[in-house]
C-alpha cells in the first residue's frame, strides 16, 4: 500500500450500547491519536436481527474520523473497550473531503 493511500481519510461507524461506553471509546481514540475527531449521536433506534430474533435497542453511534493507516488499530481499540460480543465496525471512504479539513485530520492523527 502506498504512503498516499495510507493517508487517505476514512470514516468508521460503530454503535455502542450506552452513552458512557461511546464516550469512553471516543476519548481513548482521540487521546491515542487514532482519530482526529469522534462524534457521538446519542439515542439512535436500532432494529436488527441477532441470533434469530428481531431486536430493538437504543444505542449511541460513533462517527470516527481517521486515516486508512489507523484502521486496524481503531478496530482493535473499539473491540477491546466494547461490551458487544460482535461490535459494529464499518469503514467508509469519503469520495471527497475539504483539503483543509483533510490536512487537519492528518496532522491530528500523525504519531
Amino acid at each position: 500500500m502506498s504512503i498516499t493511500r495510507l493517508n487517505d481519510p476514512i470514516i468508521i461507524l460503530s454503535t455502542c450500547g450506552s452513552q458512557q461506553e461511546a464516550e469512553l471509546i471516543a476519548k481513548r481514540l482521540v487521546e491515542q491519536q487514532l482519530a482526529a475527531c469522534v462524534q457521538i449521536t446519542p439515542h439512535i433506534q436500532s432494529i436488527y436481527r441477532w441470533e434469530g430474533e428481531v431486536c430493538q435497542d437504543v444505542e449511541a453511534l460513533l462517527v470516527v474520523k481517521t486515516l486508512k493507516r489507523n484502521e486496524s488499530k481503531v478496530q482493535v481499540c473499539i473491540k477491546s473497550l466494547h461490551s458487544y460480543s460482535v461490535p459494529e465496525v464499518v469503514s467508509l471512504a469519503p469520495e471527497s473531503m475539504d483539503s483543509q479539513y483533510q490536512q487537519w485530520l492528518i496532522q491530528e492523527t500523525a504519531h
